[in-house]
């Protein structure tokens, strides 16, 4: 499988080449375009419980859907909901073992070799933000992942401790140490804006956003016109 990142970094899609045979596994939705020899199966994959993790705690879609080239190369283009960068990281390799937390809606696609599950973020983030679980991305492949505006790679020195806003999260090291804090004491966490953060350890490799999808929804909402502002 080759991956070829396209239209960065404002409005990015991934174009990815399949060998006759090769399969790519993406979230519901997330297809652009395909050659008409690739063929799509759409299954609960992982099974009924792995599929409800991820649909109902983890904020994907139930269902993910396979595509596979038929008796030659073919493509198959993914652009993500939102508008932003797109990367391709790698699961496992010299690191093989190894896995990467995702926030949600930044997954967009991957080998079929990398398992997609579910992972509980801890109690504290249950009452901290309305999205505690995370998507858990093991095994060994390639993964695309997206983000809302623009990509910010950070990479954290052993013991070194870094505070983000986690609607800016896209995706760390499940081996990095990490909770979910107030900012400040009570007045800041009510007022200031910033609420709860995600304040992560290294050693790692963190990926952040340089938009919230929660930060642009509690800006929007409030303007929308209502039903009366429409009829008068």
């Amino acid at each position: 499988m080759n991956t070829e990142l396209l239209y960065r970094p404002s409005f990015a899609i991934a174009r990815v080449e399949l060998e006759a045979g090769e399969e790519v596994r993406s979230e519901a939705g997330a297809m652009l375009s395909k050659s008409a020899n690739v063929q799509i199966q759409t299954s609960a994959t992982g099974g009924l419980l792995k599929s409800l993790k991820r649909g109902v705690l983890g904020g994907e879609s139930f269902f993910m859907n396979t595509f596979r080239s038929e008796g030659g190369p073919g493509e198959v283009l993914f652009a993500p909901s939102l508008p932003g960068d797109v990367v391709t990281v790698e699961i496992g390799g010299a690191t093989s073992g190894s896995s990467l937390l995702v926030n949600s809606g930044s997954f967009v696609a991957a080998e079929l070799g990398v398992n997609v599950d579910t992972k509980f973020r801890g109690g504290r983030g249950f009452f901290a933000t309305s999205n505690f679980f995370m998507l858990q991305l093991s095994g060994q492949g390639q993964a695309i992942l997206s983000a809302y505006g623009a990509l910010h790679p950070v990479m954290l020195r052993a013991g070194e401790r870094y505070m983000v806003d986690s609607g800016h999260v896209i995706a760390f090291d499940e081996s990095m140490p990490h909770e979910v804090r107030r900012v400040g004491g009570l007045k800041s966490t009510l007022f200031s804006g910033e609420g709860f953060v995600i304040e992560i350890e290294g050693p790692g490799n963190l990926l952040l956003q340089t938009r919230s999808q929660q930060a642009f929804l509690s800006w929007l909402i409030p303007n929308l016109p209502s039903s009366r502002s429409t009829n008068d």
